[in-house]
């Protein structure tokens, strides 16, 4: 199950946005790590920012309350048919101070953390640590949704994330973006993870935070994966069950088998069709199998004579 960002915030789904903007103010300088030096309090900061995030912007919210996390993070169709296009999914910055800073603006709940000339003291990043001692932050971990087809025929993503650099004087710091490219190769499974190293804010006395994307496969309308294989669900009528029947498969890239089924279908039956499943990771060149199950689709009603042709067929 997902995110529940309202949780996150202590709302709930009924929170209008002045709800939400006085639960993130609340909560975010409770758990600000200047102010709070529990072990959990950084993640749990990085949480209400994502939420607030996501809460505050009607687009953003509209979506994730219709289509929940996965929905947001993956994208949802904009339309259905042979080629769906997918609206963007929402990745998180992963900047909790961007998101603070521009919620209290210039009016800096927190300027003990801020010298006489306006400079900050840049305890995110070491300041406070110790001079010359270095400490790398955790990692950021970022879900990257994918469809079937990405996973099958691999693709290349473009991600922009906001990050802290260091300016020349070594003091000071800017937020700045950066474009992240994922190759994505094809067969890669659900949970692959792929790292950007020292990609996050930059300090004067931290290792910047190494970046992890990890992958999750957005739900197809045809195909659901398991492992190599692809699980298919054909829906065919009684009558076609008990006699055999052809049934056309349209695969990931767009060709059409014509599988014959020549068993007597029942409740538990299902046929493996070797190869046409997704590539493995290791070589590609090879594929897993496409499993089918079936929906067997009783009719409605049957006429009289109908009925007593299948006595006399079935119970001869």
């Amino acid at each position: 199950m997902g995110q529940d960002y309202y949780a996150v915030l202590e709302l709930t789904r009924s929170a209008k946005d002045a709800d939400i903007k006085k639960a993130y103010r609340k909560l975010a300088l409770k758990n600000h790590p200047h102010k709070n030096k529990e072990s959990w309090a950084a993640e749990k900061f990085k949480q209400l920012a994502e939420a607030y995030d996501v809460l505050s912007d009607p687009l953003k919210k509209g979506i994730y309350d219709k289509f929940g996390e996965e929905g947001l993070k993956g994208g949802i169709p904009l339309e259905f048919g042979k080629d769906t296009p997918w609206t963007e999914g929402y990745v998180f910055h992963g900047n909790p101070d961007k998101v603070f800073r521009e919620f209290f603006g210039g009016d800096n709940p927190f300027n003990e953390f801020y010298t006489s000339e306006g400079a900050e003291v840049n305890m995110a990043f070491g300041g406070l640590r110790g001079r010359g001692v270095k400490k790398q932050d955790p990692p950021i971990e970022r879900d990257l949704y994918l469809s079937l087809e990405d996973l099958f025929y691999g693709c290349t993503k473009k991600i922009k994330i906001s990050r802290r650099v260091m300016n020349e004087d070594g003091h000071a710091s800017t937020i700045k973006d950066k474009i992240l490219t994922i190759k994505v190769q094809p067969g890669w499974k659900q949970g692959t993870r792929i790292t950007f190293q020292r990609e996050g804010d930059q300090g004067p006395n931290i290792i910047p935070a190494d970046i992890i994307f990890i992958v999750k496969e957005k739900i197809h309308p045809r195909f659901k994966r398991e492992d190599d294989n692809l699980i298919y669900v054909a829906s065919i009528p009684l009558g076609k069950a008990l006699v055999g029947c052809t049934v056309d498969v349209r695969t990931l890239d767009e060709r059409l088998l014509n599988i014959p089924i020549n068993d007597i279908v029942h409740s538990k039956y299902f046929k493996v069709v070797p190869g046409e499943g997704m590539p493995l990771p290791k070589d590609p060149t090879r594929k897993g199998d496409l499993i089918m199950y079936f929906d067997i689709v009783f009719p409605a009603r049957l006429t009289p004579a109908k009925k007593q042709l299948l006595r006399e067929a079935l119970l001869s």
